[in-house]
């Protein structure tokens, strides 16, 4: 009887364990390249730009006001920014970021405990799609299904749809073999990525033409978009990056800030951006068909916003909110149709937060936070302060710091020959506008005329504590983060001299690791133990619970710990 009375436990538990399995969230994440939130209508209606399947995902899902990436020490941005999505480490942690492994800040063998390490482990099936290069290459290849390449043409076959169709191909695999595992699926794009070369028909819809003749201008066309509100001929004073590749040799731009050159690129970027809306329309299309969409959190995003014409910049190297800012939706199982946030969000939290959804301990290596308690309506934002960075031309570079409606950037480039502060108050100046903005022949191109007190703010008076508050919030996210450079009106803080290359992180060692059943097998155990016992549970480096952390950690308290893991891996 007792035998009988156990064999019946054993598979009411087995039958509990599948229901909960077959109830596991799929995951689609959908990462574009070279996107600035305000391209699209739910971040300004002012836009000409037509999304109409993103316009219905926000619709029926939460949009994001304040996502951000957290910079780059490299001209390729997306390089850094795409390490954080995969690791969610900040962007000093990195093992690509000078002097990481040899600081300590960056543990070995990071790739084991990247997404698609992370999700493999869970029992989840993983596919991938994307560019090639400026990547995380070691996180890529753990992806079970890879099918990358790049693809920023003017067809099917060499431009967007060829990525949807990866997707479309895996999920027509999946229904053949009746694969009922949940899946995590990476979507990405080449584009709107340069060079922008959209279809034929979507050229002609926004006036713009594939322009590759540098000694003629783009033909004058009034269907083409308007300029930028905060377009500039020129920015004001030097970037920061002598012979930067994004100023300087975009094909189609080159180094032309006029009218004609600034609309027809960005009617080239809007055709590349509705393609792609179109392609994310197939998929979702086909989820719902097979009856997976609603078990599924869809994420939209891009690796970095970019200028286009913007304050008189073209790239994606720059602080301003066009550029530091991603446009960031979701949908998904519990989250508030048409709910709008400000969310102050990292793209280096996506790791965490898929984790948190999937009741998956997020690896021990993570910084970022989750923002699960964001997307159910629990609270607003998961931080108070956001800390950016470019220092991939001369250095120290740029850095900017965030908080509530007031925004500072400083510029200390060109080896001290520039060195330049603005602040922002967001709330009045949501555009960033200086007194470049207010010039007449600037107004006459734009259209729009800025009111007298959206200006940068830094020389007035009468923010003078302001501007010395936030002087300090940089200094000290400098400091918690490891921002290995100081600008010339801060303390030296006894830096060593930093070298402008990272170095690749050693693999660890094979018998450091569990086996993928081994991980999966503990990492079941105390999933359904901790679920049962209403604890929150976190991952230790091999995949199982080590110890337990209340809601709301802060980065502070994240740092800490993964500080202790870098200290037990050496």
């Amino acid at each position: 009887m007792k035998t009988l009375l156990g064999l019946l436990s054993a598979f009411c538990w087995a039958a509990v364990s599948l229901a909960a399995e077959l109830q596991r969230p799929n995951i689609l994440f959908i990462i574009v390249d070279d996107q600035a939130p305000f391209d699209l209508k739910v971040y300004d209606p002012r836009s000409s730009l037509q999304t109409p399947v993103l316009d219905q995902l926000a619709a029926e899902g939460m949009v994001f006001d304040s996502a951000h990436h957290m910079g780059a020490f490299i001209g390729a941005v997306c390089t850094p920014s795409r390490h954080m999505v995969m690791c969610g480490r900040t962007v000093w942690h990195l093992p690509i970021a000078p002097g990481a492994l040899e600081k300590h800040l960056c543990p070995p063998g990071l790739e084991q405990y990247t997404m698609p390490a992370v999700f493999n482990r869970a029992g989840y099936a993983t596919m991938r799609t994307c560019k090639i290069g400026n990547s995380y290459e070691a996180a890529n290849q753990l992806f079970t299904v890879r099918r990358d390449a790049r693809k920023i043409g003017d067809t099917d076959a060499t431009g967007s749809a060829w990525h949807a169709e990866q997707v479309l191909d895996y999920l027509r695999e999946r229904e053949t073999k009746q694969d009922t595992a949940p899946f995590l699926i990476h979507f990405g794009f080449s584009h709107p990525h340069d060079t922008r070369d959209g279809k034929p028909e979507l050229l002609a819809k926004y006036g713009a033409v594939n322009h590759a003749d540098p000694s003629t201008l783009p033909a004058e066309n009034s269907q083409a978009p308007p300029l930028p509100v905060n377009y500039l001929p020129a920015h004001p004073f030097h970037h920061g990056h002598p012979g930067l590749r994004d100023e300087t040799t975009v094909s189609g731009v080159w180094e032309n800030r006029d009218e004609r050159t600034i609309r027809n690129e960005s009617g080239r970027e809007f055709a590349c951006c509705e393609n792609i809306d179109m392609q994310i329309g197939r998929v979702l299309a086909r989820l719902r068909e097979m009856g997976e969409l609603e078990n599924t959190y869809v994420f939209y995003t891009s690796d970095h916003g970019i200028a286009i014409g913007r304050h008189g910049l073209q790239g994606k190297q720059n602080l301003y909110e066009h550029t530091w800012r991603v446009p960031f939706i979701v949908r998904g199982p519990g989250i508030k149709p048409g709910s709008r946030v400000t969310g102050n969000i990292y793209l280096l939290d996506v790791l965490s937060t898929i984790c948190d959804l999937a009741s998956i301990p997020a690896p021990e290596t993570s910084e970022g936070i989750s923002f699960r308690p964001v997307l159910e309506g629990k609270q607003p934002t998961v931080r108070e302060v956001l800390y950016g960075v470019y220092s991939g031309g001369t250095k120290p570079g740029m850095r900017s710091v965030k908080q509530g409606e007031w925004k500072l950037i400083k510029y200390d480039v060109m080896d001290g020959k520039v060195r330049e502060t603005q602040l922002f108050n967001l709330r009045e100046n949501p555009d960033e506008f200086l007194a470049e903005h207010h010039d007449p022949k600037v107004i006459a191109l734009t259209g729009i005329t800025p009111q007298a007190h959206q200006v940068n703010l830094a020389t007035d008076p009468r923010y003078a504590t302001r501007l010395a508050e936030m002087e300090s919030l940089l200094l000290a996210e400098m400091r918690r983060l490891h921002d290995p450079w100081r600008l010339w009106n801060q303390p030296n803080d006894n830096l060593p001299p930093v070298s402008s290359t990272g170095n690749a992180a050693p693999r660890v060692p094979a018998s450091f690791r569990l086996r993928n059943s081994e991980c999966y097998l503990i990492s079941r155990i105390h999933r359904e133990w901790s679920r049962n016992l209403h604890f929150p549970a976190r991952s230790c480096r091999s995949g199982f619970q080590m110890a337990t952390m209340p809601p709301g950690r802060s980065d502070c308290a994240m740092r800490r710990r993964s500080s202790r893991f870098v200290a037990s891996s050496k």
